[in-house]
């Protein structure tokens, strides 16, 4: 876990919005067509819907998350699923309250 590279992703209020988002997926996002639970996250095309971003800026965004391990995606055939990584997360917020 890098706090530095974590701090630059979530220097972009668009990334900082999609991980509140992908914190409780049932109440921002719509249910899924093809699965009926988030355990695997949401599709990109939901996000990609709430941002009213590109598909391609969108992506680019989740790609910087899941570098910095914020995020993991999960593929269901063509689609990718996003979900938070709480374990780095934690791990983040312990780094920042012990070393500032």
């Amino acid at each position: 876990m890098d706090v530095i590279e974590i701090s630059k992703v979530l220097s972009n209020k668009t990334r900082v919005n999609i991980l509140k988002w992908l914190k409780n997926p049932e109440v921002n996002f719509p249910p899924h067509q093809d699965i009926d639970h988030f355990d695997d996250g949401v599709c990109v095309g939901y996000i990609q819907d709430k941002t009213g971003l590109s598909q391609s800026t969108v992506s680019t965004y989740l790609n910087s998350m899941q570098n910095a391990d914020l995020v993991i995606p999960t593929r269901h055939g063509k689609w990718t699923y996003y979900k938070r990584n709480e374990a780095v997360i934690q791990t983040y917020i312990e780094a920042l309250k012990n070393e500032l």
